[in-house]
């Protein structure tokens, strides 16, 4: 079974930075996309970027700059880290795992920027 485990989450200050940490287990998939979203309260959930197998990242251009996604090869965990971070980036975080079968979404980490 596909197992997908955020975590990283936490109160940070204004202009600090967070780095998320997405681990998935029980896949034996060579080829895959894991991605990230963002869910402000009270809005639908939005796309954050990605990376594929081959190692390829992606992310969206209002995030370009602040947000990199990258891997640790070989134990299928990607990083999300989030630089110069602005209150409106309050949101649970989540991480989604794609086998080209199925998508296996984790619990989602809570990220909360305030001073």
């Amino acid at each position: 079974q596909v197992q997908v485990v955020e975590s990283g989450g936490g109160r940070v200050q204004p202009g600090g930075l967070l780095i998320g940490p997405c681990s998935v287990s029980g896949s034996t998939s060579s080829r895959y996309e894991m991605e990230w979203f963002l869910q402000a309260p009270g809005k639908k959930r939005e796309w954050v970027g990605g990376i594929g197998s081959r190692g390829i990242t992606y992310v969206k251009n209002a995030m370009k700059g602040r947000f990199t996604i990258s891997r640790v090869i070989g134990n299928n965990t990607v990083f999300l880290k989030m630089d110069n971070l602005k209150p409106d980036d309050t949101a649970v975080y989540y991480c989604k795992f794609v086998d080209g079968h199925n998508d296996y979404w984790g619990q989602g980490t809570q990220v909360t920027v305030s001073s």
